[in-house]
């Protein structure tokens, strides 16, 4: 019987590109990387959990800033090499910037303009300064 992982096209670091937009207004609100087994917890889990390159460990979002991501739903698509996870996001707060989404610079006019407000100070979330799961 095939195991569901296998049909996942890794990249060469054994990672796919996962996008968690909220589950009830489909707004983007990150993008982070998965490795096989934070797949496979994710399902198991109903929450997101992501593989973070920069630790090289698992990363349960919301482990330190209490932000969780609760999964509703997660969709292959048709080159099987990204993930999208529809999540109910707890605090409304999914970057670690404060703010509802990681996409909150427009471009307009030559420039990256900052459209979202912060919602929680970032230090306000995160211990002893650390802004960043």
């Amino acid at each position: 019987m095939k195991n569901w992982l296998d049909e996942i096209k890794w990249d060469a670091d054994g990672l796919v590109p996962a996008i968690a937009q909220d589950h009830k207004t489909g707004r983007v609100l990150m993008m982070a990387w998965m490795n096989r087994e934070a797949l496979e917890l994710t399902a198991a889990e109903n929450r997101a959990i992501y593989w973070s390159r920069s630790r090289g460990k698992l990363w349960r979002k919301g482990e330190e800033s209490g932000h969780v991501q609760t999964l509703h739903e997660m969709r292959l698509d048709c080159d099987a090499d990204v993930i999208i996870l529809m999540v109910e996001q707890i605090g409304d707060i999914a970057c670690h910037t404060g703010r509802q989404s990681c996409f909150y610079r427009v471009f307009e006019n030559g420039d990256w303009k900052t459209v979202d407000p912060v919602l929680k100070n970032p230090h306000a979330i995160y211990s002893a300064g650390h802004t960043h799961e």
